[in-house]
């Protein structure tokens, strides 16, 4: 590729070059990432280890937690190093493994969504079938197209975007090498593969969001059918977590990435991407954990027993 001898490195501007917020923003930003590592490997280890969370949601909850780790991990050390060191150099190799991990991780969650709309569905529109429709092997074929559609996208968006020649400038204005920030510095007509780009995202926002809604319609007219106030209730706590996940993580995708670059402002990008990339990742967890009756009887157990073995240890 051309634009390979043009650039072999980028500057990422980050979120501010004012020096009094470096320290703040590092302390503030190592925080949340020290909490959504907490919060989604300790969501992975405590369903791994409670028999009781061997369920199709808790499964895909799993496969969550592990996709908020991931694309949050692709960013954050990279900011963090720049708010310490002033690191916000990276490299061409570096800029693209980002970008890619990024977008597949984000993908992947994209679909995770749809999957665990349509098990909410199931557990709520189906309760005698829900074994039989929600079984170990659909689970496995979901989760694993979730990912193969995930990083098909990423490989499409990373090639079309490093295909462009990038040679208006190597200074990124972002605090990551997001799609919007790395083409604007396209010197080459980007308008078919800006279209193509918007086109693949669209189709895989709407696609997932169909899913969810005609999910979340029959699921509220089961609702409006049950008589019992509390049927209402057992309902609706069920799907109360994934509709909390749905509408922050959707109400960003349609804000940041679904309009053309012509229409973006960069530092209000800025803002929105804090807010996608590192707030949501820890977000999650919390949300599943603290709204959710299993989580939290698994946690006082797993916290029991822990305590008990330390006691009888002493």
């Amino acid at each position: 590729m051309g634009n390979r001898t043009e650039e072999t490195q980028f500057i990422l501007l980050g979120l501010t070059n004012a020096p009094g917020l470096q320290v703040p923003l590092f302390v503030i930003f190592t925080l949340i990432y020290f909490i959504t590592l907490i919060g989604n490997l300790g969501m992975i280890v405590l369903i791994l280890m409670d028999p009781r969370l061997h369920t199709p949601m808790y499964f895909f909850l799993n496969n969550l937690s592990l996709v908020d780790f991931g694309y949050s991990s692709a960013v954050t050390p990279k900011v963090l190093a720049g708010f310490l060191m002033g690191g916000k150099v990276i490299s061409y190799n570096a800029c693209a493994a980002q970008m890619f991990l990024f977008v597949a991780f984000a993908t992947v969650e994209n679909f995770l969504l749809a999957s665990m709309a349509y098990d909410r569905f199931a557990a709520v529109c189906k309760p005698l079938h829900y074994t039989t429709i929600m079984r170990a092997g659909v689970c496995a074929r979901l989760a694993i197209g979730s990912y193969v559609c995930g990083f098909l996208n990423a490989a499409l968006h990373v090639g079309d975007v490093f295909s462009l020649s990038l040679c208006n400038s190597n200074i990124v204005h972002h605090f990551f090498c997001d799609v919007p920030a790395v083409m604007a510095l396209s010197c080459s007509d980007k308008h078919i593969i800006e279209v193509l780009l918007v086109f693949m995202s669209c189709f895989n926002v709407f696609f997932a969001l169909l899913i969810i809604l005609i999910s979340y319609l029959f699921i509220f007219i089961t609702v409006l059918k049950m008589h019992s106030a509390q049927g209402h209730q057992k309902a609706l706590s069920t799907c109360a977590s994934h509709l909390t996940t749905v509408s922050i993580f959707y109400g960003t995708v349609t804000f940041m990435y679904l309009q053309p670059s012509s229409s973006h402002s960069m530092d209000t990008d800025k803002m929105a991407s804090v807010f996608y990339t590192v707030i949501i990742p820890m977000l999650n967890p919390l949300v599943y954990g603290l709204r959710n009756k299993e989580v939290k009887s698994a946690f006082k157990k797993i916290f029991e027993k822990a305590s008990f073995s330390i006691g009888f240890g002493f």
